[in-house]
């Protein structure tokens, strides 16, 4: 089982970037889908972005509109996500998720591991 730790979360301004960090163990990380969720107080985990093993991706466009890219970087068992033009709106807890299935889940049932979570906090 692949485990996760998020990193790079923080206080930024509106307008403001900021770019969050998932580091996998295990060797098997490249067979992994990967995605990033968010969630407020009270509201179900939302899907953010997924990418798969050969850094195919696919970004919600509901919420974020062009101004989050997902990258990966499987030499580093590592996960990104560029989040430009922040809002208030953005603030959330970040999650990092490890999917064995294939495509680009969008959905939390379909991923099989966690991170922890990074606070986002974007102030007006």
């Amino acid at each position: 089982q692949v485990q996760l730790v998020e990193s790079g979360g923080g206080l930024v301004q509106a307008g403001g970037s900021l770019r969050l960090s998932c580091a996998a163990s295990g060797r098997t990380f490249g067979s992994y889908t990967m995605g990033w969720f968010r969630q407020t107080p009270g509201k179900e985990r939302e899907f953010v972005a997924a990418i798969n093993w050969s850094g195919a991706s696919l970004t919600s466009p509901d919420s974020q509109k062009g101004r989050f890219t997902i990258s990966r970087d499987n030499a580093k068992n590592t996960i990104y996500l560029q989040m430009n033009s922040l809002k208030p709106e953005d603030t959330a807890v970040y999650y990092c998720a490890a999917s064995r299935g294939a495509g680009l889940p969008g959905r939390e049932t379909q991923y099989d591991a966690w991170g922890q979570g990074t606070q986002v906090t974007v102030s007006s």
